[in-house]
């Protein structure tokens, strides 16, 4: 039966143009600001401690870099236009559009997160900057494109960019989407979906990183139904714990009114963590992810355990202190390191499975998405094979989260309600 609200070939294929080009544009955004932070991460953590002679690999070194770091954010956060964006704890991936001049203080304060070894991922402010872009052009040279439409357009194609595919950014559209609009769901992801599309392959193109971390491949056995629900959902247990505490971390943080305040004290505390956990216990986590993967021989249950909980900590910490960033990134680094953790206590857990259902339940609980948690689990694993038995992992840690918050700080209205889609108006671009 046809649909007489599809709008048709011609219409989906036109729409397919800008949206390749937004997906080109934000792979190049991404590249940049990564190089951005890398260069700034040379400079910190390599030519300066040989400048002054000092071991840039020591753990004081770090916690000197990450209170520095909090204190330079805090000053972005104080003095740039429109104050470093919106909140990342207070807001979801998809947020409403910032006005042009708040772009830069957004992309200030994530460089110097990402070089200085706060743990928090791009996600959430270069989303920011490729919507506030986006919607800027559009409303130049398509305006009859509503910008709800658009920042769907835009966070695909960063989302595709980012993972290097474009299947999460299907998933978070479908469930942002599904439900909510008239029309056919594949018509309203057509060009999301282009977008994603060109962006990971232009990221993939400009020389970005993989996400193959070459674990062993992986045959399913009855057994695994069991174990990989007890590593997913004690996971899960665990990550629910800092989602309880981010609200109140956030709270108390405010309560030093000022951003340069709660940024450097919240980088004061992220070195406190830094010299407990070492360096593996910081930044975003994809190189992190890599570095404990290929030494986890020489990490014991003590070790990978304190690599949990320092680094959910640190998750909380850079959250709540006005760190600009997403907990995505982090969330999979921990993940790894659980499933590691579960492996060591249960050697006959096949390797890839456990990092996979680790990952599945560290993210379900920290990011709240079903969607993106099984997606991250089998990205990390690099095996389609675990996903039937990741299937069925799932559902005690859906269950158990059930009525656990949301790591998300709702400034207004019910602290329990999971954010919408935002339904931005032509003057929320301006």
């Amino acid at each position: 039966m046809s649909d007489n609200s599809s709008p048709g070939a011609g219409a989906l294929a036109l729409a397919a143009v800008p949206a390749a080009v937004v997906g080109v544009a934000s792979a190049l955004i991404l590249f940049g600001v990564d190089a951005i932070a890398e260069v700034l991460h040379h400079a910190w953590w390599e030519e300066l401690p040989h400048l002054l002679g000092v071991d840039g690999e020591a753990r004081w070194w770090a916690a000197l870099i990450l209170t520095v770091t909090g204190a330079l954010v805090g000053l972005t956060l104080w003095k740039a236009p429109g104050h470093g964006g919106h909140d990342t704890a207070t807001v979801d991936l998809v947020s409403p559009p910032l006005p042009l001049r708040a772009l830069p203080g957004v992309a200030i304060a994530l460089i110097l997160g990402l070089a200085g070894g706060v743990s928090l991922g791009p996600e959430g402010p270069i989303i920011m900057i490729a919507t506030g872009l986006t919607v800027l052009a559009y409303r130049r040279f398509l305006p009859s494109v509503p910008v709800p439409a658009v920042l769907m357009i835009s966070t695909a194609a960063m989302l595709g960019a980012m993972l290097g595919t474009p299947v999460a950014s299907a998933l978070v559209l479908t469930s942002v989407m599904g439900g909510t609009q008239g029309g056919q769901l594949w018509d309203r992801l057509f060009a999301p979906l282009v977008a994603a599309g060109t962006g990971a392959v232009t990221y993939h193109l400009l020389g970005g990183a993989s996400w193959d971390m070459g674990l062993p491949s992986y045959e399913a056995a009855w057994p695994d139904l069991l174990t990989a629900s007890l590593i997913a959902t004690a996971g899960a247990a665990v990550g629910a714990l800092a989602a309880y505490a981010f609200a109140p971390a956030h709270r108390l943080s405010r309560r030093l009114r000022h951003p340069l305040a709660y940024a450097t004290v919240g980088g004061l505390l992220l070195g406190g963590l830094a010299l407990i956990g070492g360096q593996i216990t910081m930044f975003k986590g994809a190189e992190q992810t890599a570095e404990i993967l290929a030494e986890r021989d020489d990490y014991g249950i003590a070790a990978l355990a304190l690599i949990v909980v320092v680094k959910l900590a640190a998750i909380v910490v850079s959250g709540a202190s006005g760190f600009r960033g997403g907990r995505i990134f982090p969330a999979m680094f921990t993940g790894v390191a659980f499933g590691l953790l579960g492996h060591a206590i249960m050697p006959s857990v096949p390797l890839t499975l456990a990092v996979a259902a680790g990952v599945l339940g560290v993210l379900f609980a920290v990011g709240r998405d079903g969607w993106i948690s099984l997606f991250g689990a089998v990205l990390i694993s690099g095996s389609a094979t675990v996903l039937p038995v990741l299937c069925i992992a799932v559902l005690p840690v859906w269950l158990l989260l059930t009525r656990v918050p949301h790591m998300l700080v709702h400034e207004h209205g019910d602290p329990q309600e999971t954010p919408a889609a935002p339904e931005a108006s032509r003057e929320d671009a301006r």
